[in-house]
Protein backbone atom coordinates (compact mmCIF):
# COMPACT_ATOMS: atom_id res chain seq x y z
CA UNK A 1 0.00 0.00 0.00
CA UNK A 2 1.74 3.31 -0.93
CA UNK A 3 1.77 6.54 1.41
CA UNK A 4 -1.27 8.07 -0.03
CA UNK A 5 -3.57 5.29 0.30
CA UNK A 6 -2.43 4.52 3.90
CA UNK A 7 -3.14 8.16 4.74
CA UNK A 8 -6.21 8.05 3.53
CA UNK A 9 -7.38 4.99 4.93
CA UNK A 10 -6.15 5.95 8.18
CA UNK A 11 -8.23 8.90 7.76
CA UNK A 12 -10.96 7.59 6.84
CA UNK A 13 -10.92 5.14 10.13
CA UNK A 14 -10.47 7.99 11.98
CA UNK A 15 -13.79 9.68 10.52
CA UNK A 16 -15.61 6.89 11.17
CA UNK A 17 -14.28 6.42 14.81
CA UNK A 18 -15.11 9.80 15.43
CA UNK A 19 -18.33 9.69 14.23
CA UNK A 20 -19.07 6.66 15.92
CA UNK A 21 -18.10 8.07 19.28
CA UNK A 22 -20.09 11.35 18.78
CA UNK A 23 -22.97 8.82 18.03
CA UNK A 24 -22.39 7.21 21.27
CA UNK A 25 -21.88 10.29 23.17
CA UNK A 26 -25.33 12.07 21.77
CA UNK A 27 -27.21 8.62 22.95
CA UNK A 28 -25.89 9.25 25.94
CA UNK A 29 -26.69 12.33 26.62
CA UNK A 30 -30.06 12.16 24.99
CA UNK A 31 -30.90 8.85 27.24
CA UNK A 32 -30.00 11.00 30.42
CA UNK A 33 -32.57 14.16 29.60
CA UNK A 34 -35.12 13.75 27.25
CA UNK A 35 -35.13 16.20 24.46
CA UNK A 36 -38.91 16.70 24.53
CA UNK A 37 -40.19 16.21 27.99
CA UNK A 38 -42.97 16.53 29.61
CA UNK A 39 -44.29 18.70 32.16
CA UNK A 40 -43.59 16.40 35.75
CA UNK A 41 -41.04 14.15 33.87
CA UNK A 42 -38.49 12.73 35.88
CA UNK A 43 -34.72 12.58 35.53
CA UNK A 44 -32.00 11.39 37.98
CA UNK A 45 -28.54 11.65 37.76
CA UNK A 46 -27.22 9.80 40.99
CA UNK A 47 -28.73 10.99 44.36
CA UNK A 48 -29.84 14.11 41.94
CA UNK A 49 -33.60 14.05 40.88
CA UNK A 50 -34.60 16.83 38.34
CA UNK A 51 -37.98 17.54 37.11
CA UNK A 52 -39.09 19.21 34.27
CA UNK A 53 -41.33 21.57 34.60
CA UNK A 54 -43.31 22.91 31.60
CA UNK A 55 -44.49 26.41 33.22
CA UNK A 56 -40.60 27.38 33.92
CA UNK A 57 -39.40 25.98 30.33
CA UNK A 58 -36.58 24.54 32.51
CA UNK A 59 -35.39 21.15 34.45
CA UNK A 60 -35.80 22.27 38.28
CA UNK A 61 -35.46 20.37 41.62
CA UNK A 62 -38.66 18.32 42.79
CA UNK A 63 -39.64 20.59 45.62
CA UNK A 64 -39.53 23.91 43.13
CA UNK A 65 -42.18 21.79 40.42
CA UNK A 66 -43.91 21.57 43.26
CA UNK A 67 -44.25 24.65 44.31
CA UNK A 68 -44.88 26.29 41.00
CA UNK A 69 -47.56 23.70 40.44
CA UNK A 70 -49.29 24.51 43.42
CA UNK A 71 -48.96 28.02 43.00
CA UNK A 72 -50.32 28.01 39.84
CA UNK A 73 -53.16 25.80 40.46
CA UNK A 74 -56.55 27.94 40.05
CA UNK A 75 -58.61 25.45 41.01
CA UNK A 76 -58.00 25.53 44.65
CA UNK A 77 -56.29 26.78 47.51
CA UNK A 78 -52.40 26.41 47.85
CA UNK A 79 -52.12 26.15 51.77
CA UNK A 80 -48.53 26.51 52.32
CA UNK A 81 -45.62 24.13 53.40
CA UNK A 82 -46.51 22.98 57.33
CA UNK A 83 -45.97 20.00 58.93
CA UNK A 84 -50.12 19.66 59.75
CA UNK A 85 -52.69 19.33 57.66
CA UNK A 86 -55.43 22.13 58.10
CA UNK A 87 -58.81 21.95 59.36
CA UNK A 88 -61.11 19.30 57.81
CA UNK A 89 -64.17 21.51 57.24
CA UNK A 90 -62.02 24.47 55.63
CA UNK A 91 -60.67 22.20 52.50
CA UNK A 92 -62.05 22.42 49.47
CA UNK A 93 -61.28 19.65 46.33
CA UNK A 94 -58.54 20.81 44.59
CA UNK A 95 -56.67 22.59 47.25
CA UNK A 96 -52.69 21.88 47.73
CA UNK A 97 -50.63 21.63 50.60
CA UNK A 98 -46.85 21.08 51.09
CA UNK A 99 -46.33 18.77 54.03
CA UNK A 100 -43.36 18.35 55.82
CA UNK A 101 -42.74 15.09 57.41
CA UNK A 102 -39.58 13.96 58.78
CA UNK A 103 -38.12 12.38 55.56
CA UNK A 104 -38.81 15.46 53.75
CA UNK A 105 -41.63 17.25 52.22
CA UNK A 106 -44.64 15.96 49.70
CA UNK A 107 -46.73 17.85 48.00
CA UNK A 108 -50.37 16.95 48.40
CA UNK A 109 -53.65 17.25 46.51
CA UNK A 110 -57.54 16.91 48.44
CA UNK A 111 -59.09 15.04 46.09
CA UNK A 112 -62.49 13.12 46.33
CA UNK A 113 -62.56 14.02 49.87
CA UNK A 114 -59.38 12.84 51.61
CA UNK A 115 -55.99 14.06 50.29
CA UNK A 116 -53.75 12.36 47.78
CA UNK A 117 -50.13 12.51 46.89
CA UNK A 118 -50.50 15.19 43.75
CA UNK A 119 -48.52 12.73 41.48
CA UNK A 120 -51.58 10.10 42.44
CA UNK A 121 -53.87 12.68 40.66
CA UNK A 122 -52.31 14.46 38.07
CA UNK A 123 -49.95 11.55 37.30
CA UNK A 124 -46.69 12.63 36.68
CA UNK A 125 -43.80 10.54 36.69
CA UNK A 126 -44.51 7.53 39.43
CA UNK A 127 -40.75 8.44 40.46
CA UNK A 128 -42.75 11.28 42.43
CA UNK A 129 -44.26 8.62 44.65
CA UNK A 130 -40.43 7.01 46.09
CA UNK A 131 -39.01 11.27 46.40
CA UNK A 132 -38.39 13.01 49.55
CA UNK A 133 -41.10 12.21 52.11
CA UNK A 134 -43.60 11.06 49.84
CA UNK A 135 -43.19 7.21 50.57
CA UNK A 136 -43.97 7.97 54.11
CA UNK A 137 -46.92 10.34 54.38
CA UNK A 138 -49.61 7.67 55.13
CA UNK A 139 -47.17 5.83 57.57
Amino acid sequence: MNGKRFTRRISGILVTLVLSLSSIAFAADSAQKPAMPSDGQIHSSGSLAEVWDERAGAWVDPESFWLSYAEANEQGRFWGRTDIYPAYAEVREHDTLLIEGEQGACLMYFFHRRWRRAQDVRRWDPAFNELAGCPYVFD
